[in-house]
């Protein structure tokens, strides 16, 4: 049987008010980048590129009658009368 850790030793302690309020102010100054703001360009790259060819791909392992229904039902939802 493995030990128990105590309850301080913790992998992710959660930080203390003061240090989030610390980190708040670097942010707001420019100190460090804001993390939420961050972008990967590999990553958002990749999602373009999947957006771009992933309704070709869906459509293209679909047979006439899928298309054909999902053609109508397309239609049927654009010029539907708003109520």
């Amino acid at each position: 049987m493995t030990p128990k850790r105590p309850a301080d030793k913790k992998k992710n302690p959660k930080p203390d008010t003061n240090e989030l309020g610390f980190r708040a102010i670097q942010i707001a100054s420019g100190e460090i980048p804001n993390p939420d703001k961050l972008n990967d360009a590999q990553a958002v790259a990749a999602g373009r590129k999947g957006g771009l060819k992933g309704g070709k791909a869906r459509f293209g392992l679909l047979s006439d009658a899928q298309k054909t229904r999902l053609g109508k039902k397309a239609a049927r939802a654009r010029w539907k009368p708003k109520d």
